[in-house]
């Protein structure tokens, strides 16, 4: 089931960032202290009450240097082509502008549901400052305060009512879903279409020809498959074709319908800042991964080569180590059908289940071999581990004190998980708990 989509729409200096940082319910404009995931996030998951949704910063959108009215007219049209809802960010304290009309202009022209915000009302006594903003023509204005946190049940409560109804899932369970995400141009159409045998989704060398996710139902020796292609970007000449950062909004929905994810790279480019990030996304929301090297035809290349590239993206990687890596060629279809007994296995580990007295004989001869360093003259002592949840694979271990599990330890533990069952393909998690 896919999550419905929240933007936050308005002209700089509103506060779309703050506010989008509060419903986030963290500071995500950051870098995170794991090599290889860089993190200037336009697009993340929230919650609010019962409700799931992903919401995008538009302000974090850059178009480069494009004159003023432009870049919020862009902002804008890529919020109507992505959002379900949107919320539009005025600024209480300035009145209405005629940047905030030129925004509620091309917002008229979509039918997505408008929810007004007004932004900097600190108290109650500037409500009065909000009737003006009754004339860009959205019904009743929200005032909230980004930087009190003030209004922000209302206005998600008003947002929630918009929310599409859940789309039961149309394919059964023993069907394979995988998508293939990736930065425009490094083939992913093209490896699409060699899977099919026919040219069933555009293909060009213009980075951007794939307007939308397109799911395309496969069988190969008796399994079925829906491969879902993404879209680096749309609309052919807008300016916005060129911020890469578009394509990371066509994979995260792709990456919630999937079993599997293939991040696809271009083997004549070489890995690229925004490669990491895409797929720190697969790795963060839990999914099956395998890096496919795409165009490994047009690659000059040795003995060594193979083994260099496959060094490097370990390098780059280093949260991605358990995904394997398959070098093809979409234009030759090289190792193409390769791919799918990869797929196949790391669905399979994605899903598996590991039996609480295999698992516990594995980890306490873990412990005999290493046992854990002591803090302060205190031990960390392990009584209990039992799986939790499938896909990804989740161990809740039983501990005398949490705080006393070190990351390097947890990370010794998930090695002899990995080296005694076959995880290949897919993250583990371990979740420390007290016992008891």
């Amino acid at each position: 089931m896919t999550k419905p989509v929240v933007a936050i729409v308005g002209r700089p200096n509103v506060g779309k960032s703050t506010i989008f940082n509060r419903i986030v319910g963290e500071r995500v404009s950051i870098v995170e202290d794991i090599p290889g995931v860089t993190r200037d996030r336009i697009y993340s998951s929230a919650d609010w009450l019962t409700h799931e949704f992903n919401i995008i910063d538009t302000g974090g959108i850059d178009i480069g240097e494009e004159p003023f009215l432009d870049q919020i007219r862009h902002q804008a049209e890529i919020a109507m082509d992505e959002a379900d809802v949107i919320i539009l960010m005025t600024n209480g304290r300035e009145g209405v502008t005629l940047a905030d009309e030129h925004v509620a202009r091309i917002l008229y022209k979509t039918k997505k549901p408008i929810v007004l915000a007004v932004n900097k009302i600190d108290n109650p006594d500037m409500r009065e400052m909000m009737y003006d903003f009754y004339s860009l023509g959205f019904g009743e204005p929200f005032p909230i305060s980004g930087s009190h946190g003030l209004g922000l049940g209302d206005l998600l409560d008003e947002v929630a009512k918009h929310f599409p109804e859940d789309d039961e899932e149309q394919y059964g369970d023993d069907v394979i879903k995988f998508s293939l995400i990736g930065r425009p141009n490094v083939g992913k159409s093209s490896l699409v279409n060699a899977f099919l045998g026919d040219e069933r989704v555009i293909v060009s060398d213009i980075a951007g020809t794939t307007r939308d996710a397109i799911d395309s139902p496969y069988e190969f020796d008796g399994q079925e498959y829906v491969i879902i292609d993404t879209a680096g970007m749309r609309k052919k000449g807008k300016v916005y074709e060129t911020t890469e950062k578009y394509s990371v909004l066509r994979a995260l929905r792709a990456i919630e319908r999937s079993d599997v994810v293939l991040v696809v790279l271009n083997g004549e480019e070489g890995i690229q800042e925004q490669d990491k990030k895409i797929a720190g996304y697969a790795h963060e929301a839990g999914k099956a991964v395998i890096i496919v090297v795409n165009k490994w035809d047009a690659v000059e290349k040795d003995e060594k080569t193979m083994n260099h590239t496959t060094k490097v993206i370990r390098e780059q990687f280093q949260y991605l180590d358990y995904a394997p890596i398959v070098f093809v060629s979409a234009k030759t279809k090289k190792r193409v059908h390769s791919l799918l007994p990869v797929v196949n296995r790391a669905n399979e580990n994605h899903s598996m289940r590991i039996q609480s007295s295999i698992l516990n004989e594995v980890i306490a001869d873990a412990v005999a071999r290493n046992p854990a360093p002591t803090d302060k003259g205190r031990r960390l002592r392990i009584y209990y581990v039992t799986q939790v949840a499938i896909k990804p694979p989740t161990f809740v271990v039983f501990v005398n004190e949490p705080e006393l599990m070190h990351f390097s330890y947890e990370r010794f533990l998930e090695n002899r998980i990995r080296e005694t069952f076959d995880f290949e393909g897919t993250p583990i998690r371990l979740i420390t708990r007290a016992r008891g």
